[in-house]
């Protein structure tokens, strides 16, 4: 890995292992894994959980590097992207070997020529030393040394890495391994950090009526494993992962209370640029009517408006120096007297300028009755001749490509032209912010449908690549929550509806000629069947881009490769 992690202050270093087995001795039934129940321990968030075996590293695991076999210290630590020495990346092989012995009664040890060695003959004299372990009294060394074993560490693979979210009262910055179970042994609970043991295939511990409480980190690795066929497998693809990541979820706001969110779910990004410590538990949901303040000078206000091509609902920002002068509400949304009502409340001043980023009937339609309730300036370009338009539009000015709208001295929005998803669509960036407001360019967590004839593939993925020139920071689309790390999600889109298309072409080699609705189910076979009518709009779009390229050629509704 490239660079060091630094442990927080409030979090303590641990190592967790995985014990692989293959259920019923091999054969199709599939892997197992080692799995603990927790005691109850009042409000601990651990408190009856079913885990993998593991806990905090301690001291004396530096002083047991000379009893190892298996790579150096050197080695785990750039590995783990760690620094070699105290807290290095063998510190955390032996805590998560030493923790297994402790808690389920499995040692992954060797002769010290590194030949197997039975430890079942040696289990009674073996028992007592789980307990001096998990008291202090000896180290996991003197064990080694009493018993002239080594710990064997080369079959020892690291899996992932999850630091505890910020603000909960224990955080664990945890190193997850993966070993096979070693023949012979019979793992045995110690009865005070696992109460039970259990042997399992991740799809039984997963399944809603397991009866297993799971933390977000267990159940995001039994979701891994569960993609192996056999415990050998899921052992090897541990062994060739590189530049694992941090993954750390993070603490947010429900209705229902307070809930996890992973890194991949919606929401994350903006809990951290709202509440990166995790202090006040900042909201992971939509809520329609609630106003969200992202910044010092954006508000966001979602329209109750949810559904399958709106999503939670569509964004309204408003924008504005928090000192005063003009403010800006950038796509008003429905005309819906509900969502107005919201708006208004959440105006800290009167709306001097409403800007619309295209005329699709969820965003531009409430524009007429603000700008008669508050004299705005309305900007915006006007509805193409087609369906599904807001045709009753009439902005006061169309805003050219570039053109700055300055709402204070160091807050300028400045229209970005981004046709494809609408012939009329344009993106607004908060400059000093570095924030692209994104209509529905950009959507979040979904590819946004290009409908034809006013939808156009070319220009869509021409209007992404414009958005790579741009310093950006966030992307603020039209539905959903804000999205960090820009480039990469415009790249990835990019590179989305280039494997499409190629796919819509082998699809048509394969199945042509054809009319669209007999193509569709080759094409977006990915895609739900009931996506399948909405998915046929953009099937249309790829076909006539490549038409236009010269790959496909249309007869009469018919399709072929060319």
């Amino acid at each position: 890995m490239t660079g060091t992690h630094q442990t927080p202050a409030d979090a303590r270093r641990a190592a967790s292992l995985m014990l692989l087995r293959d259920a019923g001795g091999g054969g199709p039934a599939g892997l197992e894994v080692l799995m603990m129940r927790r005691p109850e321990r009042g409000d601990d968030l651990r408190s009856g959980a079913c885990v993998f075996p593991g806990g905090v590293l301690e001291a004396a695991d530096r002083a047991a590097h000379r009893w190892c076999l298996g790579p150096d210290d050197a080695t785990v630590s750039a590995q783990l992207g760690l620094p070699a020495g105290e807290g290095g990346g063998l510190d955390y092989m032996i805590a998560a070997v030493r923790e297994s012995f402790e808690e389920v009664g499995v040692l992954l040890a060797c002769r010290p020529d590194g030949s197997p060695v039975d430890l079942a003959p040696l289990a009674a004299d073996l028992a007592p030393w789980r307990l001096r372990l998990h008291r202090g009294e000896h180290d996991i060394g003197a064990l080694c040394e009493a018993f002239d074993l080594r710990l064997d560490l080369r079959g020892l693979h690291y899996f992932s890495h999850w630091l505890t979210p910020p603000g909960v009262p224990k955080r664990f910055d945890t190193r997850f391994f993966v070993a096979l179970a070693p023949a012979g042994q019979q793992a045995v609970a110690d009865r005070a950090e696992a109460v039970e043991l259990m042997w399992t295939q991740p799809a039984a511990a997963l399944a809603r009526d397991s009866g297993y409480k799971l933390l977000p980190v267990t159940r995001s690795t039994l979701q891994e494993l569960q993609r192996h066929a056999d415990a050998a497998s899921a052992h090897a693809e541990a062994a060739t992962r590189r530049n694992i990541a941090l993954t750390m979820p993070r603490r947010g706001q429900t209705s229902r209370g307070l809930r996890i969110v992973l890194p991949w779910e919606p929401g994350w990004a903006e809990l951290g640029r709202l509440d990166p410590d995790g202090t006040w538990g900042a909201w992971c949901e939509i809520v329609p009517g609630t106003p969200v303040r992202l910044s010092p000078s954006v508000t966001r206000v979602t329209a109750p408006n949810a559904g399958m091509m709106t999503g939670p609902g569509t964004n309204s920002y408003l924008v504005g120096h928090p000192d005063g002068g003009p403010l800006a509400l950038i796509d008003p949304g429905p005309d819906d007297e509900t969502h107005r009502a919201a708006l208004m409340a959440a105006a800290p001043r009167p709306i001097t300028h409403i800007l619309v980023t295209h005329t699709h009937v969820d965003h531009s339609p409430g524009a007429a009755a603000l700008q008669r309730a508050t004299g705005a300036r309305v900007l915006g370009r006007r509805a193409p001749p087609h369906p599904g338009q807001d045709h009753a539009f009439v902005p006061d000015h169309e805003p050219a490509d570039g053109e700055a709208l300055v709402l204070a001295e160091g807050l300028t929005l400045r229209a970005r032209l981004t046709p494809g998803h609408a012939s009329n669509h344009l993106c607004w960036l908060l400059e000093e912010e570095k924030t692209l407001f994104t209509g529905d360019h950009v959507m979040q967590g979904s590819t946004v449908v290009i409908n034809p004839p006013d939808g156009d593939m070319q220009a869509y993925l021409d209007a992404l690549a414009g958005l790579l020139t741009l310093d950006l920071d966030w992307l603020a689309p039209g539905h959903g929550f804000l999205v960090a790390g820009p480039h990469d999600v415009v790249r990835a889109l990019i590179a989305h509806r280039l494997r499409r298309e190629a796919k819509v072409l082998a699809a048509l080699r394969a199945h042509g000629p054809c009319g669209l609705a007999a193509l569709v189910p080759a094409a977006y076979d990915d895609t739900p069947a009931r996506l399948h009518p909405v998915a046929q709009r953009s099937l249309l779009a790829h076909l006539l881009k490549l038409q236009a390229d010269g790959a496909a050629t249309e007869r009469e509704g018919v399709w072929s490769a060319s």
